[in-house]
């Protein structure tokens, strides 16, 4: 199959792109307040999270955040101290607090104004008995681009892996001694501002603090004061030493090894000529973002908006069809693919794509012509506002 774009089409595709819908939407769309009207929900703003979350270890906020969105987009970055209890999996994630004072706080968010799932849980939370949910529409979007974020394991591995980020260990100086995360550097929370010195230049440098794990506050309030000082790509292991070394992963002590075998070759095409992003199972947004700002998507894609039919009239990209996933077992919605066609799931925010896509694998189908878009996209009628979301790697 022809590869249609070069990279140099390609960027002139993108620089003739409308005002995109980062800039735009800075409220929830219609049919989201229609669901936080409707389930008489409050909403809350960036300052009052961020006075809530307070230092951001958990166990120390004034309120439980919950983190809407699938675990894929939980463990990649999440507001600090924020448990994850999704709409699809409701029944095993709220075991986390099923014991919670039902007069608790609870703060839900998900994937900015565009994204449904957060009124959808608080909706499941009231339903449980909870008198005090509130709503955080800018969710994690708005929050990533005013303060440091929190990670998983998977990334703070990935991180190490490929040299990608500065790893700082928050710890007293004696702990680093004994044992820290391989490739890290010690700079201890009280001597933030004496030792700032020894952080880049450059404050697009991705940094990444950790200390003893999800009570620890160190990596916090060095985050805070690395925020505080112009730093702009800040994260938390909040996992800490602890969780790295439950997996048995490289400490100075050498539980295990970095393995210096080379990385395996990532393929750029799948077998159809669709261009991979660097996130397993994504196509690289920026192509086909290309490709549908200039009406020229190939015949041999699909694009498949996975939302429920209401959204889907009120605007869809052209070529798209139909289908809700989430009301579909993985077998039933693979029956529904096109299956001469590589498949790309959309949605509004990159979730319920994933979403989908992780259901079809787990259940063993193959995906290697299945894939999902990773971007915020805003349509009315087949006008469509899109935001490429970034990729891990």
């Amino acid at each position: 199959m022809k590869r249609i774009f070069t990279s140099i089409a390609v960027a002139t595709l993108l620089s003739v792109t409308s005002l995109s819908a980062k800039e735009v939407i800075n409220k929830p769309t219609p049919e989201i307040m229609e669901l936080i009207v409707k389930n008489k929900l409050e909403q809350v703003d960036y300052s009052y999270v961020k006075k809530a979350v307070g230092i951001g270890n958990r166990g120390a906020t004034e309120a439980i955040l919950i983190d809407a969105r699938p675990e894929g987009k939980y463990i990649k970055g999440t507001i600090p101290s924020s448990l994850n209890i999704t709409d699809s999996k409701f029944a095993d994630n709220y075991k986390q607090i099923e014991n919670l004072d039902k007069s608790k706080e609870l703060i839900v968010f998900c994937a900015g104004y565009t994204c449904e799932k957060s009124p959808i849980v608080a909706k499941m939370l009231k339903d449980k008995g909870h008198k005090n949910v509130k709503i955080y529409s800018g969710g994690e979007p708005e929050w990533a681009s005013k303060n440091y974020i929190e990670i998983g394991t998977a990334v703070m591995k990935s991180y190490l892996e490929n040299n990608s980020a500065l790893l700082v260990d928050a710890r007293p100086h004696v702990k680093f001694m004994k044992e820290t995360i391989l490739g890290s550097i010690s700079v201890v929370d009280t001597k933030a501002d004496e030792l700032m010195g020894r952080f880049p230049s450059n404050k697009d440098e991705k940094i990444v603090t950790f200390c003893e794990g999800y009570s620890c506050e160190k990596s916090n309030i060095l985050a805070a004061k690395l925020i505080e000082n112009g730093y702009k790509n800040v994260y938390v292991y909040a996992g800490g030493v602890p969780e790295w070394k439950k997996e048995n992963l490289p400490t100075t002590l050498g539980a295990k090894k970095v393995e210096d075998k080379p990385k395996e070759q990532k393929k750029e095409f799948t077998n159809n000529g669709v261009k991979l992003g660097s996130d397993e199972g994504t196509v690289d947004g920026e192509w086909l973002k290309a490709l549908i700002i200039e009406n020229k998507v190939p015949e041999y894609i699909q694009i498949v908006n996975v939302l429920s039919p209401k959204d889907y009239e009120k605007g869809h990209i052209a070529g798209s069809i139909n289908i809700q996933a989430d009301k579909l077992k993985p077998q039933e919605l693979f029956e529904k693919l096109p299956k001469d066609k590589t498949v790309i799931f959309h949605c509004s925010a990159g979730s319920r794509s994933l979403e989908a896509w992780t259901d079809l694998k787990k259940a063993g189908i193959d995906v290697s012509e299945i894939l999902y878009f990773d971007a915020n996209i805003v349509c009315d009628g087949k006008t469509c506002e899109i935001e490429v979301n970034e990729p891990l790697e």
